[in-house]
């Protein structure tokens, strides 16, 4: 091999040999090692991280508590399958997310490994429970890759490529997007119109929503079509899924996304952020819908692992003694006026749009429909990388640019990313 290519070339040479082409990597960079919101790749340069393993790390990289819960749980028991014999800290874990999730009402957990996992398995719940076949998700909506994941999934490319036959009696909403015109009141309209033509309400098990699309283009669900969507499902029986796995954990403000509505939610789809890096997932759900499923019905061989859970537990504690909440809402403020700004300065900002530390700006064309621009879109995030700063789109169109940091991310940080912007956004606007 050329001994003149760096360590990066050598490494994405063999990935291009070796790994297929179907499992993309959005910066054409290897890792070498990361700590709080900053990671290094192998021929030494820094880079901000404001994906943060695409919504994984609000602790940050590496967080000591984290590591050395890691480290301990190694030491005792890596694996063992709760399916074989308990454990603790799966206990404790779904004790906690009970607790977090349905306040005093009685709430159960089970764990998996990841968000698609959750995903399928409470639709497997919520059909359990129900007796009833169909499941509503929403256009735009991201639920994973597995063939029902993807189904569920409201987005044609690159997901559904031509993987079908595709599973039945799965129908798409439209989410509200107040940039685009769509209101509450007409995304509800034209559910109620599903109920009369598509499918009858009688007949759907669930509906999976997220409180704020995160691949969808960080597009947020109004309060009052999420309660709107609890009296629905209230008044039909109809189980309300509320997919966390993004917004979840402290990325909107708060816990998770649906406690700015005030709605309780009868499921919870919970992973990325839960376990701080570590493989964990689960469904927490009312007692009595999670009790559906008769024993064998759930499980996988590795969910729940010991590692993660210590990991998780970790994180819990995090959030409980350190205030990061509050964090991420200093943090949240200091980005969107930062993006604000810049949106005045450069007209192929359409919009600046977010939840808490969730935001993000879509990309335009400069005409009367502020058409999506996803070329553009690309060569910032390609810009931006030159600069030192990781992000990566999302939305249907690929032309929103999104901002994960992890709640830990400093001040200073937080400045020296929006430079970094700015300069992206000049030069791929010259």
């Amino acid at each position: 091999m050329n001994s003149a290519l760096t360590e990066n070339q050598r490494l994405l040479a063999l990935r291009e040999q070796h790994v297929p082409r179907g499992i993309a990597t959005a910066h054409p960079i290897v890792v070498s090692h990361a700590q709080g919101s900053e990671l290094w790749d192998v021929d030494g340069k820094r880079y901000l991280d404001f994906v943060g393993g695409i919504g994984v790390l609000n602790v940050g990289h590496n967080h000591p508590r984290v590591v050395e819960a890691v480290r301990r749980q190694v030491g005792e028991i890596s694996h063992a399958s709760f399916q074989v014999v308990a454990y603790a800290s799966y206990i404790d874990v779904a004790a906690r997310l009970n607790a977090m999730v349905g306040g005093g009402e009685a709430y159960k957990s089970v764990l998996f490994t990841s968000g698609a996992e959750a995903v399928e398995n409470a639709i497997k719940i919520a059909r359990g429970y129900t007796n009833r076949p169909a499941v509503i998700s929403f256009r735009g909506g991201f639920h994973g890759r597995t063939l029902l994941g993807v189904t569920l999934t409201g987005m044609s490319q690159p997901y559904k490529q031509n993987f079908g036959p595709f599973p039945a009696e799965i129908y798409h909403a439209t989410y509200p997007n107040e940039y685009r015109g769509v209101s509450s009141d007409d995304a509800l309209a034209e559910l109620d119109h599903l109920f009369a033509t598509d499918v009858a309400p009688d007949r759907v098990a669930a509906i999976l929503i997220e409180p704020v699309q995160g691949d969808g283009g960080f597009l947020r669900a109004p309060d009052a079509f999420l309660r709107a969507l609890r009296e629905r499902c209230t008044r039909h029986g109809i189980v309300l899924i509320l997919d966390e796995i993004q917004a979840g954990f402290g990325r909107t403000g708060k816990p998770f996304g649906f406690q700015h509505s005030g709605i309780q939610p009868d499921l919870v789809t919970v992973a990325k952020s839960l376990a701080g890096g570590m493989p964990l997932s689960g469904v927490v759900g009312r007692a009595e819908i999670m009790d559906a499923p008769t024993p064998g019905g759930l499980g996988g061989t590795y969910g729940g692992n010991a590692v993660a859970c210590a990991a998780a537990l970790a994180v819990m504690d995090l959030f409980e003694e350190e205030d990061l909440l509050a964090q991420g809402e200093q943090r949240a403020v200091q980005l969107r006026e930062g993006l604000l700004a810049l949106q005045n300065r450069y007209p192929c900002i359409g919009d600046v749009r977010g939840l808490g530390f969730m935001q993000a700006i879509e990309i335009v064309a400069d005409d009367a429909a502020q058409t999506p621009d996803a070329n553009l879109a690309q060569a910032i995030i390609d810009q931006a990388r030159e600069a030192g700063l990781l992000v990566i789109k999302c939305g249907v169109y690929r032309n929103v640019v999104r901002f994960l940091a992890p709640l830990v991310t400093t001040e200073a940080q937080i400045s020296e990313a929006l430079r970094m912007l700015d300069q992206a956004l000049t030069r791929a606007t010259a």
